[in-house]
């Protein structure tokens, strides 16, 4: 699968940003896909996920109730609706997509977009 991130940029604190990611190559069908981000000096973390054909959510805690994730499966477009923004949230965004129940193993990696949230 090949992703193609967007969307990123400055934002003031308890302001918005939707992300987008472009997906092309196979079937979808048994796929998971999801938002990564690196802050610097820490690793690489899952936010959300949703799974492609039924579209069951997942959130990591620290962004439950304030990011959305959604995917329009006619345009195979996956977006991260991002609100009340922290300068915590500042990071380097990925979107990524694996096999469905495979732990995230051997992702495809859509190239990174940056997210500065000014306090």
């Amino acid at each position: 699968v090949q992703l193609q991130a967007s969307g990123g940029g400055p934002v003031q604190t308890g302001g918005s940003l939707r992300l987008s990611c472009a997906a092309s190559g196979r079937s979808f069908s048994n796929l998971v896909m999801g938002w990564f981000r690196q802050a610097p000096r820490k690793e690489r973390e899952l936010i959300a996920s949703i799974t492609w054909s039924a579209g069951t959510t997942w959130y990591a805690d620290s962004v439950k109730g304030r990011f959305t994730i959604f995917r329009d499966n006619r345009a195979n477009m996956m977006y991260l609706q991002l609100n009340r923004m922290t300068p915590e949230d500042t990071a380097v965004y990925y979107c990524a997509a694996a096999r469905r129940g495979n732990n995230w193993k051997d992702p495809d990696w859509g190239q990174g977009t940056q997210v500065t949230v000014s306090s």
